[in-house]
């Protein structure tokens, strides 16, 4: 992608290509240099929480499947509490900040052009997930890891929450036309902004699907019970 001036005459890589971006400074490190370190402590936060989901719990080891749902929840946890807790906070300095975080937002920006304008609806967006979504997914991991009876409560009000924003997400930019992104792009567009969020449409909905299975078998057996003692009585 070719950078290209905008009104101030301030050389940029985003879309549209005539967006006004005045504070605007290129990154000083390269696009492996940034992805390298969001895929290594993701994958450190998944490994670490993938151990400690493996030892035996008092009510015995968790299954496969729940193991992975908890480790999805601690990442979600150094995502939205790390990354877009950053974006929250200097959002109106990213353009022209050369903090490590920063610029990973001004490359993924590159996807999906709204980060670096500090759109309203992104910033909102990413405010609520930060500092609602990002604690309760940490306190999601604890409650699986102590048998809580509200974790799969906890469960499906952060899939609902993470569903229904990235939904928005997508449908806004739908809305806009893709005008923020080179369309087609392989990765600006196809990986960044593609992939990289539709993982919170596929998993957050498996997730809802289990809590509810979950939910319902609770209040199945609450109900059975309550029946079998009014007979009794």
């Amino acid at each position: 992608m070719m950078d290209s001036a905008s009104a101030t005459g301030v050389l940029h890589p985003y879309w549209p290509r005539d967006l006004l971006i005045p504070t605007y400074v290129a990154n000083d490190r390269s696009m492996s240099e940034i992805l390298v370190f969001l895929f290594s402590v993701s994958g450190l936060f998944l490994l670490v929480t993938w151990l400690i989901t493996g030892q035996k719990q008092a009510i015995g080891r968790l299954g496969t499947w729940r193991r992975l749902a908890v480790c999805w929840f601690a990442v979600c946890g150094f995502i939205h509490g790390v990354i877009e807790g950053w974006f929250s906070l200097y959002y109106d300095i990213i353009p022209g900040d050369q903090s490590f975080l920063s610029q990973l937002w001004k490359e993924y920006s590159k996807g999906d052009s709204r980060y670096i304008i500090a759109d309203n609806f992104t910033v909102c967006m990413e405010t609520v997930t930060a500092w609602l979504w990002g604690p309760l997914s940490l306190w999601t991991v604890f409650a699986f890891l102590t048998n809580k009876p509200y974790r799969f409560v906890l469960q499906l009000i952060i899939s609902l929450g993470q569903l229904y924003g990235v939904v928005l997400y997508f449908y806004t930019e739908h809305r806009d036309g893709y005008s923020h992104s080179e369309l087609g792009h392989p990765i600006y567009f196809w990986f960044y902004f593609v992939f990289m969020n539709v993982l919170w449409v596929v998993i957050p909905l498996m997730l809802i699907v289990d809590a509810w299975r979950q939910l319902a078998a609770a209040q199945t057996h609450t109900d059975n019970t309550k029946s079998h003692k009014s007979k009794r009585n």
